[in-house]
């Protein structure tokens, strides 16, 4: 059986407002942070990222090369983290929890396609990364994913599921490997 796919007709879900907000959030981010090396200045990119509507805890930091698709779909913890080159493609909420770490070069995606209709429609669901929880370099987390809380996602994993409270996940797609225990 031979099935077609039309996407010549796709059209944008996403509101003028919301395009002309993006068009110049991409403008104001990079020309405002460009200058500040990886965690310096951070009460001045916290401003930035309020006055473009993120709910971001007076203790959150998030480096000048991070990238946040649209900042009011952002909500970060108490000493949360979104490191160097993380790319937050938050179409949907990204919420991350107090004492949280998003990694060098990780990726955030809350939205795809979904691949059962011929015109591709946007789709998108959240994520959430709770307290104390780690998400490491160039690992991938999917939309709809909620990371529980101190867990850990290993280096270059892909997350396309929830992952269990205290607990290490690795791999592609992203697997159990052990419990994380603390040491006192």
């Amino acid at each position: 059986m031979r099935q077609k796919i039309d996407i010549a007709h796709y059209h944008n879900v996403l509101s003028r407002r919301h395009q002309l907000i993006r068009l110049v959030w991409g403008i104001v981010w990079p020309s405002a942070t460009w200058f500040l090396p990886r965690s310096m200045g951070m009460p001045w990119k916290r401003m930035w990222l309020r006055l473009f509507g993120a709910k971001i805890a007076s203790t959150a930091n998030v480096y000048s090369t991070a990238k946040v698709y649209y900042p009011a779909n952002l909500v970060m913890g108490e000493h949360s983290c979104l490191a160097s080159d993380v790319d937050c493609y938050n179409v949907a909420p990204v919420i991350i929890g107090e004492q949280s770490t998003v990694s060098q070069g990780a990726y955030l995606c809350t939205a795809s396609h979904d691949i059962t209709d011929p015109k591709n429609h946007l789709v998108t669901k959240p994520i959430v990364i709770e307290d104390q929880a780690w998400i490491g370099a160039k690992a991938f987390v999917g939309m709809g994913v909620t990371i529980g809380q101190g867990a850990v996602v290993g280096a270059t994993a892909s997350v396309y599921k929830e992952v269990e409270p205290w607990t290490v996940v690795g791999g592609n797609p992203a697997k159990f490997i052990k419990k994380r225990t603390i040491k006192e």
